[in-house]
Protein backbone atom coordinates (compact mmCIF):
# COMPACT_ATOMS: atom_id res chain seq x y z
CA UNK A 1 0.00 0.00 0.00
CA UNK A 2 1.32 3.43 -0.94
CA UNK A 3 0.93 6.62 1.04
CA UNK A 4 0.12 10.16 0.00
CA UNK A 5 0.89 13.37 1.88
CA UNK A 6 -1.87 15.92 1.32
CA UNK A 7 -1.49 19.43 0.01
CA UNK A 8 -3.49 22.32 1.43
CA UNK A 9 -7.01 22.21 -0.01
CA UNK A 10 -6.98 18.57 -1.17
CA UNK A 11 -10.32 16.78 -1.21
CA UNK A 12 -11.03 13.06 -1.57
CA UNK A 13 -11.89 13.38 -5.27
CA UNK A 14 -8.77 15.42 -6.05
CA UNK A 15 -6.60 12.85 -4.27
CA UNK A 16 -8.31 10.01 -6.17
CA UNK A 17 -7.69 11.81 -9.47
CA UNK A 18 -3.99 12.25 -8.64
CA UNK A 19 -3.48 8.70 -7.42
CA UNK A 20 -5.64 6.84 -9.97
CA UNK A 21 -5.57 8.98 -13.13
CA UNK A 22 -6.33 6.13 -15.57
CA UNK A 23 -9.04 4.27 -13.70
CA UNK A 24 -12.01 6.62 -13.43
CA UNK A 25 -10.89 8.23 -10.21
CA UNK A 26 -14.18 9.79 -9.18
CA UNK A 27 -15.52 6.30 -8.57
CA UNK A 28 -12.67 5.42 -6.19
CA UNK A 29 -13.16 7.97 -3.44
CA UNK A 30 -14.98 5.34 -1.33
CA UNK A 31 -11.92 3.09 -1.49
CA UNK A 32 -9.71 5.92 -0.25
CA UNK A 33 -12.09 6.83 2.56
CA UNK A 34 -12.37 3.18 3.66
CA UNK A 35 -8.57 2.89 3.77
CA UNK A 36 -8.35 5.98 6.01
CA UNK A 37 -11.06 5.64 8.68
CA UNK A 38 -9.49 8.32 10.88
CA UNK A 39 -10.28 10.96 8.28
CA UNK A 40 -13.85 10.02 7.34
CA UNK A 41 -15.19 13.37 8.52
CA UNK A 42 -12.56 15.39 6.62
CA UNK A 43 -13.82 17.23 3.56
CA UNK A 44 -10.92 19.59 2.83
CA UNK A 45 -7.47 18.53 4.00
CA UNK A 46 -4.74 20.66 5.46
CA UNK A 47 -1.20 20.14 4.22
CA UNK A 48 0.85 17.21 5.45
CA UNK A 49 -1.78 14.61 6.32
CA UNK A 50 -0.50 11.14 5.44
CA UNK A 51 -3.12 8.89 3.83
CA UNK A 52 -3.03 5.22 2.87
CA UNK A 53 -3.54 4.62 -0.85
CA UNK A 54 -4.63 1.05 -1.64
CA UNK A 55 -3.57 -0.64 -4.85
CA UNK A 56 -6.41 -0.81 -7.38
CA UNK A 57 -6.26 -2.50 -10.73
CA UNK A 58 -7.97 -1.05 -13.75
CA UNK A 59 -11.14 -2.90 -14.70
CA UNK A 60 -11.16 -4.64 -18.06
CA UNK A 61 -14.07 -3.38 -20.11
CA UNK A 62 -14.91 -5.54 -23.09
CA UNK A 63 -17.90 -3.67 -24.47
CA UNK A 64 -16.12 -0.45 -25.43
CA UNK A 65 -17.00 1.24 -28.69
CA UNK A 66 -14.42 0.81 -31.46
CA UNK A 67 -13.06 4.33 -31.06
CA UNK A 68 -12.12 3.63 -27.40
CA UNK A 69 -10.37 0.26 -27.91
Amino acid sequence: MKTYRTQQGDTWDIIALRMYPDIGAEKLTDILIDANPGHVQTVIFSAGVELNIPEVSAPIVLNLPAWKR
